[in-house]
């Protein structure tokens, strides 16, 4: 089995968190690289799409990314996320599964203040095989064609259904599939600025059920980043 990763961004993020979000993932990944961008940009094998930033577009990044890897199973990259080195060690023991490493914290940029909690899934967080990911947005985004789901706001079905693949009906998805839950040895970290396309939820009060096992911390606490000049994203 081989891996690699699809990166796809629209860019409108710091500059600082681009470039050094880049360094880190060339730090720690070292297979192929497939990133699907909305001008130019000089990262693994760059693809361009000609669209303005939003989910559809996101997707649409996202699908194309997967069309033109060659792996078995592939790792999703984000811009703004600091992955560690041990996120990549995970292969998926099912070509059926969509998997989530759940040991993330989430920054609350630009103050020194994390935080974590049980089940934390994210988009950024998922490995899974190439050929399920690739039936998945194809069915994705023929279910918003069909839909009539234009860019701009989202609909009340298009929340419900969520961004990560693996939401059952029964919860308002759009297909019956299978999620799992990882750790790596030490955690990634996702970077919640001002503009990010979704919901930062780096407090208790953006949620409308409590999660559990909640945690905040300080950049000192957490492990497998003593090495990482994580301030250097604020000079």
């Amino acid at each position: 089995m081989n891996k690699c990763g699809i990166y796809y961004t629209h860019k409108c993020i710091d500059s600082k968190i681009f470039t050094i979000c880049q360094q880190q993932i060339n730090n720690s990944f070292d297979s192929e690289v497939v990133s699907v961008s909305l001008e130019p940009i000089n990262f693994g094998k760059n693809i361009v799409l000609d669209l303005k930033p939003s989910v559809i577009t996101m997707f649409t990044q996202i699908l194309t990314a997967l069309e033109h890897c060659s792996c078995d199973y592939v790792f999703f990259l984000e811009h703004d996320v600091l992955y560690h080195k041990s996120h990549f060690d995970f292969i998926p023991p099912r070509n059926d599964v969509y998997y989530y490493n759940t040991n993330v914290w989430r920054w609350k940029y630009p103050d020194n203040f994390f935080i974590t909690y049980d089940g934390l899934i994210s988009l950024s967080g998922i490995c899974a095989y190439r050929e399920l990911l690739l039936n998945h947005y194809i069915q994705r985004l023929k279910k918003i064609t069909d839909m009539g789901w234009e860019d701009g706001r989202d609909p009340n079905w298009a929340r419900k259904i969520g961004y990560e693949p693996g939401k059952p009906r029964r919860r308002g998805g759009f297909m019956d599939e299978e999620t799992a839950e990882w750790k790596s040895e030490y955690p990634n970290i996702d970077i919640r600025h001002s503009k990010c396309l979704t919901p930062s939820k780096v407090t208790l009060k953006s949620f409308r059920h409590l999660p559990t096992n909640w945690k905040e911390t300080t950049f000192e606490n957490i492990k497998g980043w003593n090495d990482f000049d994580i301030w250097s994203l604020k000079a």
